[in-house]
C-alpha cells in the first residue's frame, strides 16, 4: 500500500495543475498562481515521501514528469497567455506574439524529458527546474496587483516575448543548480541549501510573492558558490 502513496500525491499535484489552468482561463490569475505553489508543495512532498518509503517506481518518475508538465510546464504558460491579452495591442502582430508563451509548456517537456535520462542530474540540477521558472511566472499577477513598477514591464507584450524565449533556453541549458534533495539533514553538508531556505523564507514574508524574483536570482548566485567554490 505504502508504494502507491508518493504516487497518489503526484496525482494531486496534476489535480491541482488542472484546476490552475481552469483558473487561468477563467482570468483568476492569483487562483492560478496559488495552484501552482500548492503543485510545487507537492511535488516536493511526493519526492521526500518516495525517499522515506523507499517507495521508487519507473511509473512514479513518469507519472512525476507527466504531472510537471502540465502543472510547471502548461499552466504557467496560459498564465503567460493571458497576460500577453492584459498586455498593450502594440500592432497586427501582438495576438501572434501572444502564443509565444506557450514556448514556456515546450522546453518544460523537453526539460523534464531530458532530467529522465540524464544521469548527471541525480545530486544537483542541469538546467533550470521547472517548479522554479514556474513560481516565478506565479509571483506576476501579485506584482502587478500590487501596482508595483514592475508592472508596466511585466505587462510589455516585448517584455513577454523575451521572458518566454529566454526562460526556454534556461529550461534546457547546461547551467549546474544545485537541488534540494536532501541525503541527509547534517548542518555542514547542507549548510547553503539552509541559507537559501531560510533566507527565501524571510523574503516570503517580508515581499510575499513579490520575493520570488529575488528567491530565484538568490538560487543561482549559491548554486554558483556552492558549484564552484565548496567542495
Amino acid at each position: 500500500m505504502k508504494k502507491h502513496i508518493p504516487n497518489a500525491v503526484t496525482c494531486l499535484n496534476l489535480f491541482s495543475g488542472c484546476l490552475g489552468i481552469v483558473f487561468a482561463f477563467q482570468g483568476e490569475l492569483k487562483s492560478a498562481s496559488y495552484a501552482i505553489l500548492v503543485a510545487a508543495i507537492l511535488d516536493f512532498l511526493d519526492g521526500m515521501l518516495a525517499r522515506l518509503l523507499k517507495a521508487y517506481s519507473d511509473i512514479g518518475k513518469e507519472l512525476d514528469s507527466l504531472a510537471d508538465v502540465v502543472s510547471f510546464g502548461v499552466l504557467p504558460s496560459v498564465l503567460i497567455y493571458q497576460l500577453f491579452l492584459q498586455s498593450p495591442q502594440v500592432d497586427a502582430w501582438s495576438s501572434w506574439i501572444s502564443y509565444s508563451a506557450f514556448l514556456i509548456a515546450v522546453f518544460s517537456a523537453l526539460r523534464l524529458a531530458k532530467f529522465n535520462i540524464d544521469v548527471r542530474q541525480s545530486d544537483n540540477f542541469i538546467g533550470l527546474p521547472t517548479p522554479a521558472n514556474a513560481l516565478l511566472i506565479s509571483s506576476f499577477p501579485f506584482i502587478i496587483d500590487r501596482g508595483s513598477f514592475l508592472s508596466s514591464y511585466i505587462l510589455n507584450p516585448f517584455f513577454l516575448l523575451l521572458f518566454s524565449i529566454a526562460m526556454g533556453v534556461l529550461l534546457v541549458s547546461e547551467i549546474p543548480l544545485i537541488s534540494l534533495k536532501f541525503k541527509n539533514i547534517e548542518l555542514k553538508q547542507n549548510l547553503l541549501r539552509y541559507i537559501l531556505i531560510f533566507s527565501s523564507l524571510v523574503l516570503l514574508v517580508l515581499f510575499k510573492f513579490a520575493a520570488v524574483p529575488l528567491i530565484i536570482i538568490l538560487y543561482f548566485l549559491i548554486s554558483f558558490i556552492q558549484l564552484r567554490f565548496v567542495k
